[in-house]
């Protein structure tokens, strides 16, 4: 699924960013059939210079001279096929032809301008260099120059007393820069000698010099090569002609030889030796670059002498990617790549239907490249990219086609930016306001917020997420971002624009460390400020450390964030010193580098040479020229001693150079790398002081001006799970030199992530890391990164991966029960309250306190989707403990604190707003099986709790006050069948309480009959209490009525209601249960309101639990009491209970006591 995403995105973006500029990617519309060149004329000859454009009807052409338009006259004519035209070529001081041209061709799609075209007067000047008299021994060397500045270059030939020198010897040679050489010098040699310099235009001739040649006999002594006249720097054009000339002279005469500095071969095709050994390159291109090296050497000895010069070769500008034209919509953003090369590195500048680009805060120019913002329709047009430089100029063309589309999304909002590292920052967004749905990429553009012209980068991604990391940043910079939403037909405005800076880091290298030895005690250093893309933010400290080579002992001084050097006093002679730099900023110091050795003097009576100031340029990436002075002094240099070595790598062998040479060229280098230079010098009374410096080589470049390739990323990026908080993540590192070391950075992101501080960064040098402390259940998107050569490769491709869920550690939270029914409640919960967590089910246990105590649970589970359950059968005057926990696959989880609910005796829940208990405190606050109240609800409870006994104490005299008069009245309760009735043998004294029956229980309108199987009994307004197949005797009270249970009894048996009250017994075999407190009977039963739990477990429900009147009497063959009775009414049939074992307890011990209950039923 996720592939055909991937190719579904991919087609959107084709179709967005490609296919619309289909139609323009063969721009035809307009373009030169031939453009201006380069051309020399005569004066007051005619000029004509060719242009020639195609395109669409009607098509105009203009000229402009040195960028100003030219208008037509009889001097300059526009021809019919749009070429200019010159009757008559001026060349004067106030007027003259010559210039730079160049033709505009112009239609209806816009303008475009010709490369540059050079038309030049042929002319000669004044000789710049006349040749001078010589005086010669004969059979030595003679050599006269002459120069002159012509246009076209001149020829050069020579005259000897006004006649045209013979050169038919091969003893004299003349260089077509001028120079003429005679070797082996004869008499006949002597005379006048002068140049002519003749081109087109017109022909010069210099002053004579006069060669006087002196004859010498004497032998000559051995003599050692010394070059006279060596190789110059020269430039020169593509296709031109050099002359390196090299000409020594001793006894015998020295063999002069050529090479290269680089060691290159040199051109055998274009490259031949003119004369005794002046090497001469024809049609020369950019590949003839470079150090030439003249050595002349005595036959058969080692004695030689080196001079050099550079060949630098000046290549016309070219164009190696040129712009594409493009469509784009309104409000859209258009990027025009441009790249070219030449020697000098040409200019480029960008022009809009032939003029120049004006710059501003929508179109910028970043390097090369013009981006344009925000397009509107005047930015339709014909755009150039012109490379120009000394050599030329060219163009490259493309069009800009803007689309016009009101259908398009409004500007992303809410953009936010937050720094995560010293080269990434976390980019997040919100979806636009308007057509979000229609969006099929976003587009993210940054760019340093300081300096001009800063290049602005562009990265696109989907509509899926509305945030990036960009981690391609520089450290300690202030960056700019902002965001386009991209659909098919258009794009939206840009974003506001927010600015973020990255952190600092530490410095990516040391400076580059000069040592140079005053004394034979000190060492002086030197070094260059470390440039902000090395520095990564601002130094606050360097640190110097040395010690010998010969003790591991380190000493180590700490130093201004803004010295540039320190002298070191007190040393050893003669002893080699370790020494290194480091510097740090606020984000730590940078990696130690590698010991640096320098050898202090040795104390000497004599004077010897003081170092050489050393200076090292790197000449490209694998060749370091050293330069050097020495100041003036009186001891006499023999010569001097250089060695080099790659820093970590042995010295290689010392080389001896002469005292007259001031530089060398170390070539064969490895690009990217560090070295160490040493030179001292020599002279009679022994060895110099030496100068150390350290340099670095820069990496190559390639023919399209490119650094050298990054390195490939790795592949095979696999990851594991370890357990829910931790994976392992492995891959295969990319075909790399095995030797090469190599570092991997692994990026871990948790996906949809909207903050800096998830994203993880781990460093490491193996191909595999553990990434630990992950959040459960979350799926990440881990990344792995390649460092070598202090390059660093792309991003590996992104692998996504879900850690594993982890057991709840949370426990349910806001518990709460609630009373629904007389026994049954409702719990409900809500999910744990940590994120990500996975509920596969939930543990529900409860039990009443005395179950409690004996460590019985019972248990409910219900699935993870559910939040709620019944508990059910639960029984009157006890306390329940519910607590909840919840569980997966993996574990369970904490059991939630432990919530109380108190079911009392009597309550009726027919209320819409049914009585419950939670785990949150009200008034009452649970900790530790205590409730804490406060002070005013303590006031309330006392005083309503004292109004209700007043209340009872005065509705009970009320009823005894009511109760005396009727003790003579007729008995209202009748009983038949006496051998069976439960009370068969009382004395008839007891009927004198039958009057209380009345009181007690309320007449009942018609007749109530028990359904439910008790006693057959049937009550009516007609009689007393009846039986269909016996007659039995209720005597229910006994004691006097001023015993306050009485009045109790009394008081409960009025809340008897019509049609809902039945009145049962049932033999009962054992003791009567202990009677219940006032206070019980006012507030409920007591019980304990502990917050502990323990852990046992029972059935539920009171299928399991029955009683003893069921037990007691098998013919009733049911219940003694229906389920659908209420449980709140066990207390008052327990006071009935009470009474009539309370009138019985003198039978007590005779016979088995029955028990009456009143049951009130819904």
């Amino acid at each position: 699924m996720a592939k055909f995403k991937m190719k579904v995105f991919q087609r959107w973006l084709f179709v967005v960013f490609f296919l619309p500029s289909s139609g323009v990617l063969c721009f035809s519309e307009l373009s030169f059939i031939t453009e201006p060149s380069d051309a020399t004329f005569l004066p007051r000859r005619p000029a004509v210079l060719d242009c020639q454009a195609h395109g669409l009807p009607p098509v105009t052409i203009k000229w402009l001279k040195n960028g100003a338009k030219l208008a037509q006259s009889e001097h300059i004519q526009f021809l019919p096929n749009g070429s200019l035209y010159i009757p008559k070529i001026k060349h004067s001081e106030g007027d003259s032809d010559e210039g730079f041209y160049q033709c505009l061709s112009q239609n209806k799609y816009g303008a475009i301008l010709s490369q540059r075209s050079r038309l030049t007067i042929a002319s000669i000047s004044e000789f710049v260099l006349h040749p001078v008299p010589m005086e010669v021994a004969e059979g030595s060397l003679a050599r006269f120059s002459c120069a002159v500045t012509s246009s076209p270059p001149a020829t050069i030939t020579w005259e000897l007393n006004q006649s045209t020198l013979p050169l038919q010897t091969d003893r004299i040679t003349v260089l077509p820069n001028g120079v003429l050489q005679i070797y082996n010098v004869q008499v006949e040699d002597a005379g006048q000698y002068r140049c002519v310099a003749t081109n087109i235009g017109s022909r010069l001739k210099s002053r004579e010099a006069e060669l006087t040649v002196n004859q010498d006999l004497s032998p000559k002594p051995r003599q050692r090569p010394r070059i006279i006249a060596g190789p110059q720097n020269v430039t020169v054009s593509l296709h031109e002609t050099v002359v390196m000339e090299c000409v020594a002279t001793g006894n015998p005469w020295p063999i002069i030889s050529w090479s290269r500095a680089d060691s290159k071969p040199i051109d055998v095709y274009n490259a031949k030796v003119l004369g005794n050994g002046n090497l001469v390159i024809t049609d020369v291109n950019s590949k003839h670059s470079g150090v030439y090296l003249c050595r002349a050497t005595t036959p058969r000895t080692r004695n030689y002498t080196i001079a050099a010069a550079n060949l630098t070769v000046q290549v016309p500008p070219s164009i190696v990617e040129r712009p594409e034209s493009q469509t784009r919509p309104r409000a859209g953003t258009a990027r025009f790549m441009c790249r070219a090369e030449g020697v000098p590195p040409p200019r480029i500048m960008w022009l809009k239907n032939g003029e120049e680009v004006h710059l501003n805060g929508r179109i910028k120019m970043y390097n090369s490249k013009l981006v344009i913002t925000q397009i509107i329709p005047e930015d339709d047009a014909i755009y150039q990219c012109m490379a120009e430089s000394e050599q030329g100029s060219v163009l490259s063309l493309a069009r800009l086609i803007v689309v016009m589309s009101e259908d398009r999304p409004s500007a992303p909002r809410d953009i936010h930016a937050e720094t995560i590292s010293s080269s990434a920052i976390l980019l997040a967004w919100e979806r636009p306001l308007y057509n979000a749905d229609k969006v099929i990429a976003y587009s993210i553009h940054y760019m340093k917020a300081e300096g001009l012209n800063n290049e602005e980068y562009q990265v696109v991604i989907g509509n899926d997420t509305t945030s990036y990391i960009i981690d391609d940043l520089e450290p300690a910079r202030n960056y700019t971002f902002y965001i386009v939403a991209y659909m098919p037909m258009g794009a939206s405005r840009m974003s506001d624009q927010v600015s973020q800076h990255t952190l600092e880091d530490v410095p990516l290298r040391t400076p580059e460390l000069s040592l140079i030895s005053q004394s034979a005690t000190d060492i002086k250093l030197n070094w260059q400020p470390l440039p902000a893309k090395v520095s990564r933010g601002r130094l606050s400290a360097y640190r110097l450390s040395y010690r010998t080579a010969a003790y591991s002992a380190v000493t180590s001084v700490e130093l201004p964030q803004n010295s540039t050097e320190y002298l070191l006093e007190g040393l050893q002679p003669d002893t080699i010193y370790l020494l290194r730099m480091a510097a740090a900023t606020r984000a730590g110091w940078c990696e130690p580098p590698a010991w640096t050795s320098h050898r202090t003097p040795k104390t000497s009576s004599g004077k010897v040479p003081t170092a050489p100031t050393l200076q090292l340029e790197p000449l490209n990436c694998t060749s370091i020229v050293a330069r050097w002075q020495t100041s003036p002094q009186s001891v006499v240099v023999q010569g001097y001693r250089l060695c080099y070595h790659e820093e970590g790598q042995p010295e290689q062998p010392i080389i001896q150079l002469q005292a007259q040479t001031y530089t060398y060229t170390i070539s064969g280098l490895d690009p990217r790398r560090k070295y160490h230079v040493k030179i001292l010098a020599v002279s009679q009374a022994g060895d110099g002081y030496q100068t150390d410096q350290t340099t670095s080589t820069p990496g190559c470049v390639s023919a399209r001006d490119q650094l050298a390739a990054a390195p490939p990323p790795p592949h095979r990026v696999a990851v594991s799970a370890n357990n829910s908080s931790a994976v392992s993540l492995s891959w295969s590192r990319p075909a790399l030199p095995s030797a090469k070391p190599v570092s991997y950075t692994v990026r871990c992101t948790p996906v949809g992530t909207h903050s800096a501080s998830a994203v993880r960064y781990l460093q490491t040098t193996r191909q595999s890391v553990t990434v630990q402390k992950l959040d459960p259940n979350t799926r990440y998107e881990f990344v792995v990164r390649l460092h070598a050569d202090q390059m660093s490769s792309p991003w590996s491709s992104v692998v996504y991966y879900q850690t594993l869920p982890a057991a709840p550690r949370q426990p349910p939270a806001a518990v709460r029960v609630s009373l629904i029914e007389d026994d049954t409640a409702l719990v409900s919960w809500r999910e744990p309250l940590e994120p990500n967590v996975v509920v596969t089910r939930y543990t529900i246990l409860y039990a009443s306190q005395k179950a409690w105590m004996a460590g019985r649970w019972q248990i409910l589970q219900r699935e993870g989707t559910h939040t709620m359950a019944l508990l059910e059968k639960l029984e009157a005057g006890n306390v329940y403990l519910v607590k909840i926990s919840a569980s997966n696959q993996v574990g369970d989880g904490p059991f939630s604190n432990i919530v109380e609910l108190a079911l009392k005796w009597g309550n009726n829940h027919r209320s819409k707003n049914p009585r419950h208990s939670d785990s949150f405190p009200d008034t009452a606050v649970l900790s530790d099986g205590v409730y804490h109240i406060d002070q005013r609800s303590m006031t309330g409870i006392i005083v309503g709790v004292s109004i209700a006994l007043a209340c009872i104490v005065m509705c009970a005299l009320i009823l005894i006050s009511k109760g005396r008069p009727r003790k003579s009245s007729s008995h209202k309760v009748t009983g038949g069948g006496a051998a069976e009735g439960p009370h068969a043998g009382l004395s008839m004294a007891n009927e004198l309480h039958r009057e209380n029956v009345e009181a007690l229980i309320p007449m009942i309108s018609h007749h109530f009959l028990d359904t439910k199987g008790g006693a057959n009994m049937v009550i009516n307004t007609a009689g007393p209490i009846s039986s269909k197949n016996q007659s039995k005797r209720w005597l229910l009270l006994k004691r006097e009525i001023r015993n306050p249970d009485e009045s109790d009894a009394e008081r409960r048996a009025s809340l008897y209601e019509a049609g809902k009250t039945v009145l049962r017994y049932d033999e009962q075999l054992g003791s009567a249960p202990l009677p219940l407190s006032s206070r019980e009977i006012i507030y409920g039963p007591f019980h304990s309101e502990s917050s502990q739990a323990s852990e046992g477990s029972r059935g539920t429900g009171d299928s399991g639990n029955y009683s003893n009147e069921e037990a007691s009497d098998p013919s009733t063959g049911r219940g003694s009491r229906p389920a659908s009775f209420g449980s709140d009414d066990r207390p008052a049939a327990a006071e009935l209970k009470q009474s009539f074992e309370a009138e019985n307890e003198g039978a007590a011990s005779r016979r088995p006591a029955p028990r009456t209950s009143l049951a009130v039923g819904s």
